[in-house]
């Protein structure tokens, strides 16, 4: 019975952990395979909205689920100005050009919120119905790790509906595959592509926010998951809604279990396995071919 609470306890605080990668790494999948743009300062984002939700909590007493929203709606509208200014204009240029760009744009955002806020961790206070624990039936577990899985799965599903399912996810896609023919049809590109840009950064702005209570919120969040963002990325496959959450929740576990019985340097597995994944599937385990 140990053994199968202990098993419990590991999906699931691992399903958690990757509910939030999700979360934050779709924007980025989003923003590489729809818009086809390299954007390193992602995490950059990710770290702004967590920012704005803790920080609106702690010390203007926001509620848990306004302070979602106001992070969300401030990161969305932040990347608004940005795209306009700055990303519109790169995204016909190299690849070298958008990610010296976008790394610049991240060190930026870091020594910002250091000089404005300062270097330490910012704790998520969670609201009194998120603590304690909630009894499933066959194990009891913290209330909001459920509460994340039951979430980040919402998420999941109706980003699905809304890419695959709506018009606005069938122009999105077009665009990228052919700009020009989308453009004959009348269809705003410019203003196509900047929805979409400020809604992967409002919902990498969410999993900031959400994923502080146990991954934490420092300036050095920016880079700190970079990685972690790119693999799940590059191994659900650019663009691929459903690739990414699958792929969240893959590495979500791996990493959960490495950490419990790996602490020290157990990440070298997920590195390796990315690595293997990439040399056999260019592009990801749920990419298409030939993209």
């Amino acid at each position: 019975m140990i053994f199968g609470e202990d098993v419990a306890g590991i999906l699931l605080g691992g399903l958690a952990a990757g509910m939030v990668l999700f979360i934050v790494s779709v924007g980025l999948s989003v923003t590489m395979g729809l818009m086809g743009f390299v954007n390193l300062a992602h995490g950059g984002f990710a770290m702004i909205g967590g920012y704005v939700i803790v920080l609106s909590m702690n010390r203007l007493g926001v509620p848990f689920l306004p302070a979602v929203v106001l992070g969300f709606v401030l990161t969305a509208a932040l990347s608004v100005v940005l795209e306009r200014l700055f990303y519109s204009r790169l995204y016909r240029a190299s690849e070298l050009d958008q990610v010296l760009f976008s790394i610049g744009l991240a060190f930026i955002m870091i020594a910002t919120v250091i000089i404005v806020i300062g270097p330490e961790t910012q704790p998520l206070i969670l609201p009194s119905w998120l603590r304690g624990q909630i009894d499933l039936g066959f194990t009891e577990y913290r209330t909001y790790s459920i509460f994340l899985i039951v979430f980040g799965a919402l998420v999941a599903l109706g980003l699905w509906l809304g890419f695959e399912r709506t018009r606005v996810g069938a122009q999105i896609r077009a665009a990228v595959d052919n700009r020009r023919m989308v453009e004959s049809l009348g269809i705003n590109i410019d203003r196509l592509f900047t929805f979409t840009f400020a809604f992967g950064s409002g919902m990498a702005a969410i999993g900031g926010g959400l994923g502080a209570e146990f991954l934490g919120l420092d300036p050095q969040y920016t880079l700190k998951y970079l990685v972690f963002f790119l693999i799940v990325v590059a191994v659900g496959g650019l663009g691929r809604i459903t690739g990414v959450f699958y792929a969240a929740l893959l590495i979500g576990i791996m990493d959960f279990v490495l950490k419990k019985y790996l602490p020290q340097g157990g990440t070298v597995f997920i590195y390796a396995m990315t690595i293997v994944i990439l040399l056999f599937r260019p592009q990801g385990l749920f990419g298409r071919s030939g993209q």
